[in-house]
């Protein structure tokens, strides 16, 4: 009986924190668009100015475990017991994406969980002899295989970039381990015959990079230069973002990873039809070249600002069936959403876990 009493009170001071984090949140002014769409009620109380980025200058100590190929290097904050939130960075990016939407969603209860990809930071392939692929499906099996080292049944999984593209797919993929997905930018999926289809003028000007990583000395010139390439990603991408050389250079060093070229450089030949994957995730590239819907509980966010190639949002809203709503993010938000308006973000993920 007391065991039954300790849980019940445990739930009801988790439930308590999550429902005072959204009251305060919801209590601020929007800063919401629905394009297309009225904004219902819901809609204009959920929205939350961005506050300023880089207010937290760490995580703390990582922690690593073996997960599949990889031994994954990650982030963790909040109780052990409360409602799992896994966080997805992308590229050219890290975990620092989430500095400070981790403490906002550990003071609310959720057990957040931040891992470094293949190729970033910390994580490492377990063998030498494993293929350095960077194929998007085998992101999202990473992930997949990390949440069951972890023993995570289920969770809400946040992302943007590559991380939003690998939320996408685990919700098609395995719908039954999401409670739900925060998306920045949305639909992300696209399969190799969709990459080799061409694009007007303006829009392969804006993937000048997946072009030159498709030469051998795109290659050498990412290597030599990582850290200048990224951060003139990082200029071009969020142009209204004054990031300080410290914001950066801390997330830089997980460039650092030895993995971390191989697994680039992989990935947007593999769009392109350039390079190979491998055989044994054929099955999943296949479904996914269907172009499936999203099924599961989804909030897609979009910076007012954003200056990488992203779709419009009116382009993907059929593709969630599930409870969906989009947020555009005003401010002069870019490509780094979470970083550059953390409260927006967080707030999308309690919204979404209330769905």
């Amino acid at each position: 009986m007391s065991d039954q009493v300790n849980n019940n009170r445990r739930s009801f001071l988790r439930n308590s924190a999550i429902t005072i984090a959204a009251a305060e949140f919801a209590m601020m002014s929007s800063a919401y668009a629905l394009p297309g769409a009225q904004p219902t009620k819901k809609d204009i109380a959920a929205g939350a100015p961005p506050t300023k980025p880089s207010t937290n200058a760490s995580f703390g100590p990582l922690k690593q475990i073996d997960a599949g190929l990889l031994n994954v290097g990650y982030a963790e904050a909040g109780p052990a017991n409360g409602p799992a939130v896994l966080l997805l960075h992308g590229w050219p990016y890290d975990i620092y994406s989430f500095v400070d939407v981790t403490p906002l969603l550990a003071s609310a209860g959720y057990r957040v969980i931040v891992p470094y990809l293949r190729g970033y930071g910390t994580t490492r392939f377990l063998s030498d002899d494993t293929f350095r692929n960077g194929q998007p499906s085998v992101v999202a099996v990473d992930i997949i295989n990390f949440m069951d080292a972890l023993k995570i049944d289920k969770a809400i999984i946040g992302g943007f970039d590559w991380g939003a593209r690998t939320a996408d797919i685990m919700a098609v993929l395995w719908p039954e381990r999401c409670k739900g997905i925060v998306s920045v930018s949305g639909y992300l999926i696209g399969s190799q015959k969709s990459g080799k289809a061409p694009l007007p003028p303006n829009a392969e000007l804006q993937w000048w990079y997946q072009f030159y990583f498709a030469t051998d000395r795109g290659r050498d010139g990412y290597d030599k230069y990582r850290r200048d390439f990224c951060k003139l990603i990082w200029q071009l991408a969020s142009p209204k973002w004054n990031f300080e050389d410290a914001t950066f250079d801390r997330s830089a060093a997980s460039f650092d990873n030895p993995d971390h070229v191989a697994i680039v450089i992989h990935n947007y030949r593999w769009r392109l039809g350039l390079a190979e994957g491998e055989t044994k995730y054929d099955e999943l590239d296949k479904r996914l070249a269907q172009s499936p819907v999203i099924t599961v509980p989804a909030i897609t966010l979009e910076g007012d600002a954003n200056g990488a190639p992203h779709p419009d949002p009116g382009s993907y809203a059929k593709k969630f069936s599930g409870k969906y709503a989009h947020r555009t993010i005003n401010g002069g938000i870019g490509h780094n959403l979470p970083q550059e308006a953390p409260r927006a973000f967080t707030k999308a993920v309690i919204d979404v876990d209330a769905f």
